[in-house]
């Protein structure tokens, strides 16, 4: 059985990149090493985010990939599954299936499709995914993104939802680019153990200062342990100097379309050219750019063997 009360997250969490076939399907077996890859270096698993290409996958892959990952002893512990939907249906029935299976946490989008919606409405479609699901295990993380999503969770509407659903109300993944909403959401919630992870790991170090929990971000695919160590180190002297190394990094990575460019470093650390497939409508990195890629890379100092995640089925 589950735990009924997960263990709360800290730390650096992988929006987990999912892999494809020449069918564009799912690729499990791929999706399950780089899974193990990551938990090994100390990284947390926020699969089926928007670096995982969560909104191109359907519900039922979705739950068949986290099924698999369990089956094959992949720490649910570690695990914060997307379950966000404008299908309040889908979302419902995502989310329990990450309790059911002992996940740490599930982290939900907003309904994001109409973009005028009110705090009201908001509030109103979270209540009934947290009393349909109706477990004290669920502990939900809003993900604030408005960028993308064009709908946001303001302050009033947190402070609503905690008040309702204390302890499973959990936390933010704040990706929205605006520090003071989240230097304000860490001293307004924070105290009350509302956990706020940062969206990118160039904000780690400001996050974790202000009090912050870690930060969910996409490099964390392809830089994982020096992310990692900045968490670990964040109080020492060089501190400054590894967020600025790390921020050097990210930004070779965000020269070229994100996800793309991620797969295609681990196609070229693992030299399995199937790694740099997405499922439209991205486009792959043509060869053009993934040369570009591999010799900014190179210039950053930044070591493409040590992304090999399939290193340790080789052995």
């Amino acid at each position: 059985m589950p735990p009924s009360t997960p263990q709360r997250l800290r730390g650096v969490l992988a929006p987990v990149l999912t892999p494809f076939d020449a069918a564009l399907k799912p690729d499990a077996a791929r999706f399950l090493r780089l899974c193990r890859w990551l938990v090994a270096q100390d990284c947390g698993l926020a699969m089926f985010g928007t670096n995982s290409e969560g909104n191109s996958l359907s519900v039922d892959e979705r739950i068949e990939l986290l099924r698999q990952a369990v089956a094959a002893g992949v720490p649910a512990a570690r695990m914060l599954p997307g379950t966000g939907s404008c299908s309040l249906a889908d979302a419902v029935r995502l989310t329990r299936c990450a309790v059911d299976h002992g996940c740490a946490g599930v982290l939900a989008l907003p309904p994001f499709y109409y973009k005028s919606v009110t705090d009201d409405g908001l509030f109103a479609f979270f209540s009934e995914v947290i009393e349909r699901v109706g477990d004290r295990g669920l502990r939900l993380y809003l993900y604030h993104i408005p960028p993308v999503a064009q709908v946001g969770f303001s302050h009033a509407l947190v402070e609503r939802l905690l008040k309702r659903y204390p302890g499973t109300v959990a936390g933010m993944k704040d990706t929205g680019g605006d520090w003071d909403y989240t230097a304000r959401t860490i001293a307004q919630f924070g105290p009350a153990g509302f956990d706020v992870f940062a969206g990118t790991e160039t904000l780690l170090l400001d996050t974790l200062r202000h009090g912050g929990a870690g930060c969910i971000s996409a490099t964390a695919n392809v830089n994982p342990r020096a992310i990692v160590r900045l968490f670990e180190t964040w109080q020492d002297a060089d501190a400054d100097a590894r967020q600025a190394a790390l921020n050097a990094v990210r930004a070779k990575f965000a020269a070229h379309p994100l996800i793309p460019a991620m797969k295609s470093a681990i196609a070229m650390a693992t030299g399995d050219a199937q790694w740099a497939r997405v499922r439209p409508p991205l486009e792959a990195l043509d060869a053009q750019r993934q040369e570009a890629l591999r010799q900014a890379l190179r210039d950053q100092s930044f070591d493409l063997a040590a992304l090999d995640v399939d290193a340790g089925d080789r052995h």
